[in-house]
């Protein structure tokens, strides 16, 4: 088989995983990509809601098309010279034959991983059952071996996002599971207490675990860090702070006739300087 021209990007990927802790941003656009490549990240994520919120779209009941995920996949990674985890929901199909077809199109997007949560989408039933999320994650770990790429895949237990009685305790035991089928990385979004965290890395040990920080959590990176922490990513976090500004500035405009929102802003100069840099390095 012919190399990857995205073999040494996986590879490096791999080796974030192996030990230390590292943020792993969400940009949701070319733009944002290219300036976290700029401040020094490591490595890259996307971010469903951020490109939905980008397209007028909910992040939710796949709203956004799969192709079209496929096609904003391939402009991140295309972007920068940094791995990419692509956050691609449940598989974008119910049935697992289906959805590990779409985590193969995933891989030849470049991506140097990518997450399948076990979030059906539907409020009835919210999350797959544990023996088919369980199926469909070993799917999914198929589909990538048969590609022979070494993308890294992230199981993701939806407990406290949708709101299950027992979310620790659900999220550890559907985690274990989806380890056991073939997930590198564990991720369950939601905890933001130090005991949560902790209980979560302990009984995953030794598989890496991602935690989610979507708002200021009162700890810090070398917190994380400390409590065995391997990744850290943000989800739309930076989508939102975005559009946070964007309120900010049009709410005042339509309602008050005010152009408050626009103070402390970054300068145009600023902004236009970095991506004239940016450019002429690529040409």
């Amino acid at each position: 088989m012919t190399p990857s021209p995205f073999a040494a990007r996986r590879a490096a990927f791999r080796k974030l995983h192996e030990s230390g802790c590292f943020v792993i941003p969400n940009p949701w656009d070319t733009g944002t990509a290219r300036y976290c490549r700029k401040l020094g990240f490591q490595a890259l994520a996307t971010t469903s809601a951020g490109f939905a919120f980008s397209q007028g779209l909910p992040d939710a009941d796949w709203a956004v098309p799969r192709d079209l995920v496929l096609k904003h996949i391939a402009e991140i990674v295309n972007a920068v010279d940094l791995p990419v985890n692509a956050d691609f929901e449940s598989g974008y199909a119910h049935d697992a034959e289906t959805m590990a077809q779409n985590v193969k199109l995933c891989v030849a997007a470049g991506v140097a991983g990518l997450s399948i949560e076990d979030s059906t989408g539907d409020p009835s039933y919210p999350l797959y059952e544990i023996p088919a999320a369980v199926e469909r994650m070993r799917a999914a770990r198929a589909a990538i071996d048969e590609t022979e790429s070494g993308v890294l895949l992230t199981g993701r237990a939806e407990c406290y996002l949708v709101g299950h009685p027992e979310p620790l305790r659900e999220s550890i035991l559907r985690l274990q599971a989806y380890a056991e089928a073939g997930a590198d990385v564990l991720y369950a979004p939601g905890p933001r207490n130090r005991n949560d965290i902790q209980t979560i890395v302990q009984e995953l040990q030794p598989k890496p675990v991602n935690i989610l920080v979507s708002t200021n959590p009162g700890f810090t990176v070398a917190d994380l860090a400390e409590w065995g922490v391997r990744r850290i990513s943000v989800g739309s976090s930076l989508a939102r702070a975005a559009w946070t500004g964007f309120l900010n500035a049009t709410r005042p405009m339509a309602e008050q006739g005010s152009f408050a929102g626009f103070e402390g802003l970054a300068p145009h100069q600023e902004l236009n300087h970095f991506f004239r840099d940016d450019w002429k390095s690529r040409q």
